[in-house]
Formats: C-alpha cells, sequence, structure tokens
C-alpha cells in the first residue's frame, strides 16, 4: 500500500493516515481509520499545550497509544486524563461526546520525543447511541503473553515475542479494554532478528499488521494484493489469513515492534463524514442537528 503524507491533526499531531483510502471500508471492519505520529521532537515552551480543541464524536470509539511523550484528554462528561508511554485511551464516543486532546502540561514545559497513535474502532448499529464511556488504561493494567519460550545457550528462557494485549484475547488471556464487538488489538515486541514466531489470530476477524520499527516478513496468508508482505517502518498490510488462525512472522531486523489489530467484521452500513461515524446518511444529518443544538 502506498503510504499517504504526512498532516497535522491541530498543531500538536503531525500523522499519516495509515490506512489511506481504505479507511472506512468493510475490509477493515470494525476498525475505521489510523494515524500514526512517529517520534518527532517538540521544544520546551511556557504557554498553551499544543493539541487539537474541543470537537464532538458520535457513533464510534476512538483509542490513543502513548510511545513517546504525554498526552491530555478531557472531555464534556467530565472525564480527565493523562497518558504516557505504553499508556492508552479508550473512549466511547457512543451517542455524542465533546472532548478535547493535547500535550501534557509537563511535557509542554519539558518538551522531548513524542510519539503516538490514534485508532478508530466502529460500534455495531445496536451500540452506536450508547452512553458515552472513558477507560485510561495504564501500561501495568495490560497484561502480556509471552511466545514462544526458547532457551538461550545459558540456559535461560527468553520470549521471541511479547504481546501486550490492549484489546482482545490470547491463551486464554483477556485484553485490558471492554469492547462492544470482538476487537484484538496487541502491541508486539519481537527482540531477535531471525526468529520466526506463530502468532495465534482468529480466522474469522480481519487481521491488519502494522510495523512500528524494524521489518519483518509475514510467511503465512496473503495481503489484500494477494502476495506475501515483507514490511519496513511505518509499513501495513491487510492480511487474508485463508481459513488459518495462525500469523506467521520472520523478524528481519532486531527489537522489532508491531500492532497488530482487526475483528470481527460488523457487516454493516458505513456512513462517516467529519466527526460522526453511522449507518446511514439521515442518521449523520440528525447527529450534526444534535451537535448544533447542544444535545451532547
Amino acid at each position: 500500500m502506498e503510504r499517504p503524507p504526512r498532516h497535522w491533526v491541530g498543531d500538536g499531531f503531525h500523522v499519516f493516515p495509515v490506512f489511506g483510502n481504505l479507511a472506512f471500508k468493510e475490509d477493515l471492519s470494525p476498525l475505521l481509520m489510523f494515524d500514526y505520529a512517529a517520534p518527532k521532537h517538540f521544544p520546551g515552551k511556557v504557554g498553551k499545550p499544543k493539541g487539537v480543541g474541543r470537537h464532538p464524536h458520535r457513533g464510534f470509539e476512538t483509542v490513543t497509544i502513548a510511545f513517546q511523550g504525554e498526552i491530555e484528554h478531557h472531555d464534556n462528561k467530565g472525564n480527565r486524563g493523562v497518558i504516557g508511554p505504553g499508556d492508552v485511551q479508550w473512549m466511547t464516543a457512543g451517542k455524542g461526546i465533546i472532548h478535547e486532546e493535547y500535550h501534557s502540561n509537563t511535557f509542554t514545559r519539558e518538551g522531548g520525543e513524542f510519539s503516538m497513535c490514534q485508532l478508530w474502532v466502529n460500534l455495531p448499529k445496536k451500540s452506536k447511541m450508547t452512553k458515552p464511556r472513558y477507560q485510561p488504561i495504564l501500561k501495568d493494567q495490560i497484561p502480556s503473553v509471552s511466545l514462544p519460550l526458547n532457551k538461550s545457550e545459558g540456559g535461560e528462557e527468553e520470549p521471541l515475542a511479547t504481546v501486550r494485549l490492549i484489546a482482545g484475547e490470547m491463551d486464554e488471556v483477556k485484553g485490558a479494554a471492554k469492547t462492544y464487538s470482538p476487537v484484538q488489538m496487541w502491541d508486539v515486541i519481537m527482540p531477535h532478528a531471525g526468529a520466526e514466531v506463530d502468532i495465534p489470530f482468529p480466522a474469522e476477524h480481519n487481521c491488519i499488521v502494522f510495523v512500528r520499527r524494524g521489518a519483518i516478513q509475514i510467511l503465512s496468508g496473503e495481503d489484500g494484493e494477494g502476495k506475501k508482505s515483507s514490511l519496513g517502518p511505518q509499513d501495513v498490510a491487510i492480511m487474508h489469513l485463508d481459513g488459518s488462525s495462525e500469523l506467521r512472522i520472520r523478524v528481519e531486523k532486531p527489537d522489532t515492534s508491531l500492532l497488530i489489530m482487526g475483528g470481527e467484521p460488523l457487516n454493516e452500513p458505513i456512513a462517516a463524514r467529519g466527526p460522526f461515524v453511522m449507518n446511514t446518511w439521515k442518521e449523520i444529518e440528525q447527529a450534526n442537528a444534535d451537535y448544533r443544538a447542544g444535545k451532547f
């Protein structure tokens, strides 16, 4: 997939849309959109934090993962939180929420490297008008699974991959986030070049692999263009596992970091415009009318 150009979201998030023109398509369901901000240095300053001001959402969820720096959230339901490296904010817009996202006061003052991503996760039709919800998930609350354990020359066991389960399930270990449909969202660290790792993944789910750093070759399944995938930094592959319940990956560079994500397709119409994602254009018009009328 050709990589789209970067753009600014507000003045604090320099991102590129990872899914490009496939965003908001059923091939990704239940995922909708994915913005990634590669590491960027921000100098310390005095004054208002950089970020995005108050804006509304309805009909889906935003998932923000911090890799470097700190991100602060505030919404009109009274939720407020700061996340740092390894932490996650999972916000359910539901029937309507107004929020803002920005660099934390500490990061604004001190500056430093900043990197994050945000994914939009669709809500099933029955849950689109659910009550808004905010889940602050700190890194210590995210369970991990090690795959597999191989003995090193010194006799000690060490994992070829460590999978942080933000959402979903693996080996009967459940992820940290509560979701409205089956969603997998895994932060994967693969330290050893040359290792081949079989990662279990539900065969009936859409499967997306994103390389945050390092390089891999995917040895099982095919991407959307019908071929095996070799991926470098910030590359993405939308996989067809062809009924297999495993994803076999060969690590090409040490300290490789992936996001593996997807879920059970909703198989429902997607109507998306601006900050709203519903099933019909009439529902989008109603969302705009409700927001203008102060009903959020």
